[in-house]
């Protein structure tokens, strides 16, 4: 007896190509990515079914530069990963080691700090509300966010020297106080810019393609949120109430908590994400008034402390976070009493960000590959240090 073994093709125009996957490299040159990220999707048809972000093109070994640089210099290395919040960088750097010092900052250098860290919030928050449209085909409002930030670049050019990488930080202050008239120039400019945000609140959310391309689209949930370390304006659009700004509050902003508003959103999509950016821009702006109006109370004094012309950290390990511009910065500080830390391990905020993208890319279109990667507001910098 003989056993029969039926064997079934399906012939048909374009058959193969419909049952076999591509593998499709967005990066680290496609015009669609930022800088030199690269993407590796697995695709069936136009429906993305893998993702792998791949990084490390621009890793310059910032962590292993600061451990041959002196407490001074590694503030130099420190506001370079993320080019757009370079005064948050050097923050944190500064934070930690006063904390290892046991060091109190003057008031002036507090409120100062608070002040500057919310302008260079809103200058990175415009780039990314300019840059967004762009990538969904929408040219006008990169035009104005570059004419916001250039109004209040001015105004920290003056102070620091600096157009992006500002070096105004000190370990016990800050490098100098404020020149004569800045404060009301500083005011100024920060009226500016908030009397024309109406570009972003009706030109762009108000524009039906946008919101097309962005309702619904790239929902994160904040079960990723957490599986992934999001952080910053990402989880917040997902629903994850936390701001280390109120939560855990430095600087001066404990007493700014009556101006201090955290938004969040509940949809987690890409719409929710610009939205909350444009809500952070608003309050930032806002709280760069209360700073102002508390700076002008403040009596002269001293924005710095002395130090010895060899500064060494004593023994030991802490670890400082602030709430950067994109998420939670972190650095961890290991002295051997040197003058120069024995580690210093950065926690960057893009780089746990980008990786919730192998989860939130399958199933969705590559249409919506390039809205969704645009709304995660990442800097490459920040992802390879």
């Amino acid at each position: 007896m003989s056993v029969m073994t039926q064997t079934e093709t399906t012939v048909g125009i374009g058959g193969a190509a419909e049952s076999t996957d591509m593998v499709l490299n967005i990066g680290p040159q496609h015009p669609s990515t930022h800088g030199v990220l690269r993407l590796r999707l697995v695709l069936d048809g136009e429906r993305i079914e893998r993702a792998e972000p791949v990084v490390g093109y621009m890793h310059r070994g910032a962590e292993k530069l600061f451990e041959a640089r002196d407490y001074r210099q590694i503030i130099v290395l420190a506001n370079r990963h993320d080019w757009l919040s370079a005064f948050s960088n050097e923050l944190g750097v500064v934070l930690g080691v006063e904390r290892m010092l046991g060091m109190e900052v003057p008031a002036r250098a507090v409120w100062t700090r608070t002040l500057l860290a919310e302008l260079n919030r809103v200058l990175n928050h415009l780039m990314f509300l300019g840059s967004y449209p762009l990538e969904l085909g929408g040219i006008t409002p990169v035009f104005h966010s570059f004419r916001e930030r250039e109004v209040l670049q001015n105004v920290m050019e003056e102070l620091s020297g600096g157009r992006m990488h500002y070096m105004f930080n000190r370990v016990g202050g800050l490098k100098d106080d404020l020149p004569a008239g800045w404060r009301d120039r500083a005011r100024q400019a920060v009226a500016a810019v908030r009397g024309r945000m109406d570009t972003f609140d009706k030109l762009v959310l108000g524009n039906e393609i946008f919101r097309g391309r962005t309702r619904g689209v790239g929902v994160l949930s904040p079960e990723l949120v957490h599986a992934y370390g999001v952080s910053g304006p990402i989880a917040r659009a997902s629903g994850v109430d936390f701001d280390l700004r109120r939560d855990e509050p430095y600087l001066a902003y404990g007493e700014l908590a009556d101006v201090l508003r955290v938004a969040t959103r509940s949809e987690g999509d890409c719409l929710a994400r610009f939205e909350l950016l444009l809500d952070q821009t608003h309050n930032s702006l806002d709280l760069a008034d209360a700073c102002l109006d508390r700076l002008a109370e403040l009596p002269p004094g001293p924005v710095n402390q002395r130090l010895p012309k060899v500064l060494k950290a004593p023994e030991g390990a802490t670890y400082t976070w602030t709430e950067n511009p994109l998420g939670l910065n972190g650095y961890y500080l290991v002295s051997k009493g040197e003058k120069t830390p024995h580690r210093l391990k950065l926690r960057s905020a893009s780089f746990n960000n980008i990786q919730a993208l192998t989860e939130l890319l399958p199933g969705t279109l590559v249409a919506d590959m390039v809205a969704i990667l645009g709304s995660f507001f990442f800097v490459v910098g920040d992802v390879d240090k």
